[in-house]
């Protein structure tokens, strides 16, 4: 009896490590045993049942291995002790010993290391339900640094400036939750908070801006200094170049700006990032750099050490939904940022679409010809309503224009009657102004039959 007993312990334990080397050999996926298919997501051999890690020849395969034959190129590292970014990151930044989550050291073959549960999601996405499609294995963390979107970003953008290979690398991007993250985590990086007790750092805007570096300069106690752009909307640099001072560690231009929607010229990004005497970064927040002709600062990644390019997916790219972002500057600065991130900040399901909008460009710029042909038409009828006083130029995917009277009433009352634009009268040099994005060209069209009936029941 005790003989029969150890025998079948013992083949148990022969028949698991079998498994076991099947599982992890590079060649597992091309071994059958027991007439069991290979590429089935679960493989039974005698008593135990493993799901498989990587099922082959599905597209969270491919993205995980670009993640893990360059992972060490990308692992949080020490900070870095020389250039400009160890001038200017805060001392505790400097000194901080980055967290060090599972996937940075290991990334592949049996993962018991991360606390996941290796029986799989509850559930999928609604459309990966029936059939049954787990391809992305959303039981597993997702790579830290999302390095295939990194190379396809940079490979477009590349090609857009016409710098080839030459250009940014993956090393200088940061992936994040829209770009919203990187502007919190730049200031957290660099600003020492303060400002309420009379110290700290600064950042400077140039209003009308975006609202969102107001709020994260507020939100990590930084003071903010404005000069604002000139009622035309450009940068007046001299006083830009005279206000900074030893604090200014960020200096954030817009560009297409919201809500002026007018490009800044690369030869103003070019004087302030080359003046002598400011020391911080210069950050071009490119949110709608698709729509307008103006080359994208990325190009000035390379060239300078305080360029800092950031980008969304949330707008030329119509993934709004996805919150994906990035951050192009020099690798130091990348550096911290990756240091500085919470471990796993951007999810399987928004890397896949960012990778498949990144690979299908052809749709981006034939949906951005589409959105410009439609600025045009609405530009058009707005210039030839009598009550528009002023349609600004336009290198974004809106319009700002100005009425005679009572924009916030008029933007009130179409937004009730279910045409919802924007409101802008109580931004610097927008007195009266509505801002409107170009929709489909029905949604157009009702746009500008409500906007000349409304304020004609509004002036009667």
């Amino acid at each position: 009896m005790m003989r029969d007993r150890i025998i079948a312990s013992l083949s148990l334990i022969v028949n698991n490590f079998l498994t076991i080397l099947i599982l992890v050999s590079p060649h597992h996926s091309t071994i059958t045993c027991n007439g069991i298919d290979p590429h089935s997501e679960v493989v039974t051999l005698g008593q135990p049942t493993i799901r498989r890690l990587h099922p082959p020849n599905d597209s969270s395969s491919a993205s995980h291995s670009s993640c893990t034959s360059k992972m060490s190129e990308e692992k949080k590292e020490a900070s870095p002790t020389t250039g400009r970014a160890a001038k200017l990151a805060r001392k505790n930044v400097l000194s901080l010993q980055p967290y060090r989550c599972a996937r940075d050291d290991y990334d592949s073959g049996i993962l018991l290391d991360a606390n996941e549960n290796a029986l799989g999601p509850a559930s999928l996405p609604s459309n990966s339900l029936d059939p049954y499609d787990n391809g992305m294995e959303l039981e597993r963390y997702p790579c830290p640094y999302q390095r295939g979107v990194k190379q396809l970003l940079c490979d477009y953008r590349n090609g857009k400036c016409g710098i080839g290979s030459g250009g940014i690398q993956p090393e200088h991007v940061f992936c994040g939750v829209g770009s919203d993250e990187a502007i919190d985590l730049l200031i957290r990086i660099f600003c020492a908070p303060g400002h309420t007790t009379g110290a700290g750092d600064a950042i400077m805007i140039t209003p009308p801006t975006y609202g969102m570096y107001k709020v994260c300069a507020n939100v990590n106690d930084v003071e903010i200094q404005c000069v604002p752009l000139t009622p035309d909307f450009d940068l007046r640099i001299p006083e830009i170049l005279q206000a900074v001072t030893p604090e200014t560690k960020l200096l954030f231009v817009c560009s297409p700006g919201n809500p002026t929607a007018k490009s800044i010229p690369l030869s103003d990004i070019r004087k302030l990032a080359s003046y002598p005497s400011y020391k911080g970064l210069v950050i071009v927040d490119e949110a709608y750099v698709d729509f307008s002709s103006t080359p994208s600062a990325t190009s000035l990644v390379t060239e300078f050490d305080n360029v800092v390019v950031l980008q969304t997916l949330s707008k030329a790219f119509g993934l709004a939904g996805i919150r994906c972002g990035f951050a192009i500057g020099p690798p130091d600065v990348i550096q911290l940022m990756n240091n500085v991130k919470a471990p796993y900040n951007v999810n399987k399901l928004t890397s896949d679409a960012a990778v498949n909008a990144l690979k299908n460009t052809a749709i981006l710029e034939k949906n951005v010809r589409d959105v410009l042909d439609q600025r045009d038409i609405v530009k058009k009828e707005l210039e030839g309503l009598e009550f528009v006083v002023k349609v600004y130029p336009s290198d974004s995917n809106f319009l700002l224009f100005r009425v005679k009277q009572n924009a916030n009433e008029l933007y009130k009352m179409m937004a009730d009657g279910g045409v919802v634009s924007r409101f802008r009268g109580k931004e610097l040099h927008c007195n009266e102004c509505i801002r409107v994005s170009i929709g489909l060209p029905e949604e157009n069209r009702k746009f500008l039959e409500m906007l000349k009936t409304v304020y004609g029941e509004i002036v009667k």
